[in-house]
């Protein structure tokens, strides 16, 4: 008998695929918002729908920066996923966040905010950003959301 794969594991694996569909030249993150092992919303970074491909408009550069380095254009994997779901009127309450890219401290604001109780995440925004730590992680973890490095 072949072993079923955890829904830890199925949903980390979703996020990863879904990063593949991001317009970004910098960066492919995705994410996957669950409840009670059922997904409520997905999303990845990018311009917001009808806006821009930056990796059709710019290929090269990818679209302008901002003062801090990010891009200008862009919404990040998580907050896509929130926004669809209360878009369509899922609540958050209790949920549980997939996400490639540990989030920064604006997401980790929204994420505590719309009620998310655990994040996994898969890689290092502070590593990625080159910073001395994840500050976003750091804030989830203070006010009681479970934030942890996903171990596969």
């Amino acid at each position: 008998m072949i072993p079923k794969p955890s829904f830890d594991h199925i949903f980390m694996n979703l996020a990863t695929d879904l990063a593949l569909r991001s317009h970004c030249v910098k960066a492919q993150v995705g994410a996957v918002l669950t409840k009670d092992t059922r997904i409520i919303s997905i999303g990845y970074n990018g311009p917001p729908a009808g806006t821009h491909n930056c990796d059709e408009e710019w290929p090269e550069t990818g679209c302008a920066r901002d003062s801090k380095g990010s891009c200008s254009l862009a919404l990040h994997a998580e907050q896509n996923a929130i926004l669809y779901a209360v878009k369509n009127g899922s609540s958050l309450e209790g949920a549980t966040l997939y996400i490639t890219l540990s989030p920064c401290l604006p997401c980790a604001r929204l994420i505590y905010s719309s009620g998310i109780k655990k994040v996994f995440f898969l890689n290092s925004y502070a590593e990625f950003k080159g910073l001395s730590f994840d500050e976003g992680v750091d804030f989830l973890n203070r006010f009681g959301v479970n934030a942890v490095k996903y171990a596969g």
